[in-house]
């Protein structure tokens, strides 16, 4: 099957193959081999993301302190706390 590239370098997926994915807005994109390659992405909602995170029994103030502890040993992998 063809598609064709537009000068603004976009392509449009043909009718046949979107009906076979499903529905989604978003692809992750990466070139293997010379190949194009898309992947189907369904983003969650953040009430998706609460619903998880309450399901794992983390707060607010636990992701800030994961955030901190990463950005405090980003520069030294290594480092132990």
């Amino acid at each position: 099957m063809l598609a064709k590239i537009t000068s603004k370098k976009q392509i449009t997926l043909p009718k046949r193959l979107t009906a076979a994915i499903g529905s989604t807005e978003y692809f992750d994109v990466e070139v293997k081999n010379g190949q194009i390659i898309l992947t189907p992405v369904h983003i969650g909602s953040a009430d998706v993301v609460r619903a998880k995170l309450a399901e794992l029994g983390l707060e607010e103030c636990d992701i800030a302190s994961a955030v901190l502890w990463a950005r405090e040993n980003a520069d030294n992998p290594q480092k132990e706390k």
